[in-house]
């Protein structure tokens, strides 16, 4: 009677020992379902922030041209001024082009309506034009050289030069008469330096 009451357990300790049986149970149950969302968690891929993408502003179109202008004399009192009109050239014309077309507007002399006026002698031509790393060389007809005082040929010249380099202000400029070099002009015979420059002229004339 007492051997088989030895291997009995009790109802209170059988009671307790399911309890803790279920209770640990629930805890890995409980344990395990947070590992798995723990899990979900991190293997969800996180959403893609939405980035705005930007469009590029459209640039202005650029204008190509070219300017030159085209030198006259404006009679102020006792003294003469250099004025110009602008002429405007698209930028795939050449530039021997765009100066020769200048100088033959400015050898045709200045509209009848317009209050300018030139010392270049009418007839005067334009023979050839050549431009280079040295700079400019234009050759005119014998009628740029005929008539007029020291006043008219520096006129005259300034007239050349300031047209020839409007384009860039620095550019030295030969002056051929007929195929030769241009060394006195006029009757009074006024002494030409070879190239010419806007600064040969800077004492009588700006622009």
């Amino acid at each position: 009677m007492q051997d088989r009451n030895k291997n009995r357990f009790s109802l209170p300790v059988v009671a307790a020992i399911t309890g803790i049986i279920i209770a640990a149970g629930g805890g890995a149950a409980w344990w395990a379902k947070s590992a798995l969302e723990r899990e979900m968690r991190i293997s969800q891929p996180k959403p893609s922030p939405i980035v705005k993408e930007e469009v590029p502003a459209v640039p202005e179109p650029i204008t190509q041209e070219k300017i030159v202008e085209v030198c006259w004399l404006n009679p102020t009192g006792d003294s003469i001024e250099l004025v110009s009109n602008t002429m405007t050239f698209q930028k795939s014309v050449k530039s021997e082009r765009v100066l020769e077309t200048a100088l033959e507007t400015l050898f045709a002399g200045p509209p009848e309506s317009s209050q300018y006026t030139t010392t270049i002698p009418q007839g005067t031509k334009l023979l050839d034009l050549t431009m280079d790393k040295e700079g400019t060389h234009i050759n005119l007809s014998q009628e740029f050289v005929s008539g007029g005082g020291s006043a008219s040929m520096s006129s005259r010249l300034a007239q050349v030069i300031y047209t020839a380099t409007s384009s860039n202000r620095g550019e030295p400029v030969w002056i051929n008469v007929e195929g030769k070099p241009l060394q006195n002009l006029g009757e009074e015979g006024i002494l030409v330096s070879q190239p010419m420059t806007r600064q040969d002229f800077k004492d009588n004339f700006t622009l």
